[in-house]
Order: C-alpha cells, then structure tokens, then sequence
C-alpha cells in the first residue's frame, strides 16, 4: 500500500483550488496541549467590570493549556473563589474574533459555557488580547483514554457510549445554528469526572458555514481530519464534524487513532486501507471540481475485522455510518444519538457501573428535537417524557413546519 502513496500524491497535487478565506483562518489549526500544567513563575491578577457594571477580579493560579493562538490559565474568581478557565488570546485588530461570536450563541449543557469576556493589554503598545472567560472543567476524554491505555485497560464501553452520545447531542445544537466546530478530537472534549458530564470546548476553528463562501480546506486535527478536506474541497458541510465524531468513537473502541498518518496524502492512504479506493461518484461527492482519478484500486476491509472479535454489533454500524466517504451518507448528529448503539442509555433501570447517577441525558428541548420529529420517541423515551422536567421550559413553539426559539435570558 505504501508503493503507491506518490500515485496518491500525484492526485492530490491537482485538487488545491482557491481560497478566499481570510488570512486569519488560514493558520494551522489551533490546539490546546493536553497535560501541559506548568505552574506560572508569579500569580497574575486581573481586575475587570463584569456585565452587570460591577468589578470581578481574577487570580491565575497555572497555565492548563497552550498552542499557536495562545495560553489558557486556571483562575479563581477573587470574590467568590470560583474557578474558572480563561483562554488568553492574541487580538488581530481588522478582524473581529470570531470564537467570542459563536460561543455567544451558544448555550448547551454539552457545550463549554462562556462566562464572560475582557480585553488586556500586551507588553509591546500595539497588543491587545481577547481574554475568554469559560467553565473550568478538569479532564479530558483523551486524558481519561491515558490513564486507561497506561493501565493496560481499554477504555470501557459503557463510557464510550456516555460520551459520545453527549458529543452527538453538542454537535446536534452547533449544526442547528449553521456552525460547524472543525476541530473535533478527544483533547476539545473536556470531562468532569464527578458527573461524567461532557462538555465541547476550543470554538477557535469553528465557522458558521455559508454556501456561498468558500472555507479554507487546511481545518481540523489530521487524524480525524474528514477525506473531502484532504482532497481540497472548500464547500465541505458540517458533515466533516460527523467524519470526526467517528474517528474519536473508533478511537475509543481501538486503543488507538484508526487513520494514524503521518501526513496529509498519508492520512488518505490509512483510510483508504479501511473504506478502500473511493469510487468516482464518491470522490465527486466529496469535492465536485476534483478531476484525476489516479488511485491504485484497493478493496475495503470489513468493519468487523477492523475492531476487536468482542466488539458489540451495535458499535461497528454506529462507525459504519459516520465514516463513510460520500458526506450526505454520514448520520445527522441526532440520528446518531437515536442509534441502537446507545440505546442502552435510554433505559430507566440502567446505573453507571462507579455508582455515580447518570449526567442529564434526556433533557432535549423542543428546539434540539425539530430538526427530526419522528426520532422525539426514540430520543425521549416514555419514563423521561413523564417527569416534571417534561417539556423543557427552554424549548421552541412550533407552528407547522417552523420553529421559533425562545431566546435563553
């Protein structure tokens, strides 16, 4: 498989087309280093007017995360000692930001809460950096899969299915408001570990996506990178999301990356090895204005002998249909929290095996659900519509085919 990868260069090298995304998107994406807790050499504090008009001091106690847009710090809240996370950025000022943007619209229990935003000053006079204000929480899926994989265990099934079914229903409500994140992976997926409640974070890649603006095809993390970005597509879907949410699961289940390349062309022959050589109408389906074909012709290997003998059924047609290569074929986030794979979630008796009771897991407003009516029983089982927490107060009212949602106060 390897002798052919120039074959596989050679076709790439015809698929770049133009991009008139700014400069600004057109970066390596943002990432935020997992485990990087060096403490900061002084404890800084920050003195700033909070929305209602009144001073909120914060104390950074360490830096949690860093990459090429910045550093995120630990912090307490001086007045009332809660801790937060803040995401320091560095400010472009012809640009406005647009991760301020989108995390002002969002508001989901699955979803990193902004608290509150500032702007400081750098040491040179012309910087300015954003300062973004979030929910600490203290782990992260892929430091959970650490600390099984050091343990020489795998990372249980029942966990995999809670955190995942969270992360169909994050990405159920930023694909309903026309944003798609563009960086999925287990390092944005943070984790409490008290409640088992997962939370998607680092909106830094993220973009509403319009069908009339192209959109830079240079996105994502390379192992969960969709193919249609790899074959240079700029009018991708937030179908890409989906291609991700699949990499991440089948991480999970594997103990290990499912496409590991160790580059782009490389990154298309580890999933070609798997889904096998795409067909024409399929790489058409991925990028319309891709001409050449030159692809060695390779068979797919059967999804039951990609995962592990015990691997339940119910996991391997979960994978099969978020990974595949045409991106109207992968499951809306909604059908995939339908899927019998997390049925098991849905049950009224069903207790997670630390005791612990389970997160909010039910609790979809009417909003959540209108994308797919006919999935509202299958979603919201009978023992959760009949509890007081039925219907959410949070949900839309609907007319017809329409949907009008109540702005969150």
């Amino acid at each position: 498989m390897k002798a052919n990868t120039s074959n596989i260069e050679d076709s790439l090298s015809e698929s770049k087309g133009t991009d008139s995304t700014s400069e600004m998107e057109k970066s390596e994406p943002s990432t935020i280093s997992d485990n990087t807790m060096a403490a900061s050499s002084n404890k800084e504090t920050e003195s700033r007017p909070s929305t209602d008009g009144q001073t909120v001091s914060y104390s950074a106690e360490r830096i949690i995360g860093n990459g090429s847009f910045g550093v995120v710090f630990q912090a307490t809240v001086v007045e009332t000692g809660e801790v937060v996370a803040i995401k320091k950025v560095l400010q472009d000022k012809r640009f406005k930001n647009r991760e301020l943007q989108i995390m002002r619209q969002l508001n989901h229990v699955n979803i990193l809460q902004l608290k509150h935003c500032f702007y400081s000053n750098g040491e040179k006079p012309d910087e300015l950096y954003l300062n973004l204000v979030l929910e600490f929480v203290p782990d992260t899926v892929y430091g959970i899969a650490r600390h099984y994989q050091k343990s020489k265990k795998l990372f249980p099934l029942v966990y995999v299915k809670l955190y995942m079914y969270q992360l169909c229903r994050a990405l159920a409500h930023i694909h309903s408001l026309g944003i798609c994140h563009r960086d999925i992976k287990p390092q944005n997926l943070l984790v409490d570990p008290a409640t088992h409640t997962l939370k998607l974070c680092d909106f830094g890649s993220a973009k509403v996506l319009q069908k009339s603006e192209p959109n830079v095809s240079y996105i994502c993390s390379r192992y969960y990178r969709a193919p249609e970005l790899i074959f240079g597509s700029t009018e991708y879907t937030s179908a890409i999301d989906i291609w991700s949410l699949g990499c991440v699961c089948a991480e999970l289940l594997l103990d290990q990356p499912l496409f590991p390349g160790e580059s782009g062309v490389d990154q298309l022959v580890e999933i070609i090895k798997v889904l096998g050589t795409p067909s024409r109408e399929e790489i058409q389906a991925m990028n319309s204005n891709y001409t050449e074909f030159k692809f060695p012709q390779i068979k797919a290997h059967p999804w039951s002998k990609v995962f592990h003998p015990r691997t339940i059924p119910e996991a391997i047609d979960f994978m099969s249909k978020l990974l595949a290569y045409s991106p109207e074929k992968r499951l809306h986030p909604l059908e995939a929290a339908a899927h019998p794979f997390f049925d098991e979630l849905r049950s009224p008796h069903f207790k997670l095996p630390d005791g612990h009771p389970l997160p909010p897991l039910l609790n979809f407003t009417k909003a959540e659900l209108s994308a797919f009516p006919s999935l509202h029983e299958k979603l919201v089982p009978e023992h959760a519509r009949n509890t007081e927490n039925w219907p959410p107060p949070n949900s839309v009212l609907f007319s017809g085919n329409t949907t009008v949602e109540e702005e969150h106060k």
